[in-house]
């Protein structure tokens, strides 16, 4: 199995993700991007999927700010991310 993402790669949030109380220094809840928000991949990950062999890539990703800065590295599952930029700003405009 091969990532679907690479570091460095641009994306966007397919939907609120949000501080699972796991970044110290930001409440518990915290928003950490809304859907449509551009990010880039810093670095990838495996974790083990259950009790089999199956492992999933977790994606820490630095989503843009308001001040134009990068925000904490955030992990991400694949199916909460895309690439697809007409798609990432349809879900901004629904959010």
């Amino acid at each position: 199995m091969s990532a679907m993402f690479q570091i460095g790669d641009i994306v966007f949030a397919r939907e609120a993700l949000y501080n699972d109380g796991h970044i110290p220094d930001i409440p518990a809840e915290a928003g950490l991007a809304a859907p449509g928000d551009r990010g880039v991949v810093v670095q990838i990950g495996r974790v083990a999927a259950g009790m089999g062999p199956e492992e999933q890539f977790i994606y820490l990703v630095r989503f843009e700010q308001a001040n134009e800065q990068l925000g904490p590295p955030v992990g991400c599952l694949p199916e909460e991310l895309t690439q697809d930029e007409v798609a990432a700003q349809a879900l901004a405009a629904a959010d």
